[in-house]
């Protein structure tokens, strides 16, 4: 694997190019924004300096990284790609459209993986040319830190294609775990359910955000409460994903709580706006 493209340069997208340069695979970064791009290079040069004061890579690393990072704001910068991963917003529509898109500018013979979290694999391959190139690799924020890959099959999905991504993911000393097309597949079926009723049990006056969060640190060993760990994947990601399993599943059980959706509505997405559920300095 010598190249691959990422699509889409936020939070997900910045961190799938950090960890493909750092295992000395060339990226191409693709974006509409040109701004999220510059934010992109900027969060991957600080993440670097991060990891060179903690001692995981050398002090010339970072470098040498950034260099095989090229951003562009078209898709054509797909050609010559070995792979392609879209990490653009948790949106279906969004994504059907550029999977048929992607397969048209990418080789015959890439490999095209989504970094959903929730949408069927199934659904978004049928968008694509060839929907047996198509697989889901759901990476977990932050991403040059979590070992875990989700590697989800779609109907179609080659048994190539499925090898391939193990491999891609053993390359970046990822940990893949299998999983089936279902919605939400096994990270987020689990953990939204769980971030959403502990939003009901604020919006109910259960306890404050931090008793919320305390609870769950110290009384199930948690590395980070459910309130927190909302911040920082983004209130809006998190009611996408509400929306997915909610309607694909058809239980009310996934019914998005009311005041995560009001959060939403009035732009208190989390770490990204400086403001969810709780305060954050300017970033």
């Amino acid at each position: 694997m010598a190249r691959v493209g990422v699509v889409g340069a936020g939070t997900m997208g910045n961190g799938i190019a950090h960890v493909f340069a750092t295992a000395g695979v060339d990226v191409r970064l693709v974006d509409v924004d040109e701004a999220a791009l510059d934010r992109a290079r900027a969060t991957i040069e600080k993440n670097l300096e991060r990891q060179v004061a903690k001692g995981t890579i050398a002090d010339g690393a970072p470098g040498d990284i950034l260099a095989r990072i090229a951003t562009g704001t078209s898709l054509d910068a797909l050609g010559g790609t070995d792979a392609v991963i879209e990490a653009a917003t948790e949106r279906p529509g969004l994504k059907f459209e550029l999977f048929a898109a992607i397969s048209e500018a990418a080789p015959g013979d890439a490999l095209l993986a989504t970094n959903t979290s929730s949408i069927s694999i199934t659904e978004i391959a049928s968008n694509a040319a060839d929907p047996t190139r198509v697989i889901g690799m759901h990476f977990m924020n932050p991403v040059p830190v979590m070992k875990l890959v989700e590697v989800i099959r779609g109907l179609e999905t080659s048994d190539e294609a499925t090898d391939l991504t193990v491999g891609l993911c053993e390359r970046l000393s990822k940990v893949p775990v299998l999983a089936n097309d279902y919605p939400g597949f096994v990270a987020n079926r689990i953990l939204m359910p769980m971030i959403n009723e502990a939003v009901f049990c604020l919006m109910e006056g259960v306890a404050e955000a931090k008793a919320i969060d305390e609870v769950m640190k110290l009384g199930m060993n948690h590395p980070m409460g459910p309130l927190a760990l909302a911040d920082l994947i983004g209130l809006d990601t998190c009611l996408a994903i509400m929306r997915v399993l909610h309607t694909e599943l058809g239980d009310s059980k996934y019914r998005p709580c009311p005041l995560l959706r009001t959060y939403v509505a009035a732009g208190r997405l989390g770490r990204k706006t400086g403001r969810g559920f709780y305060e954050y300095g300017a970033s």
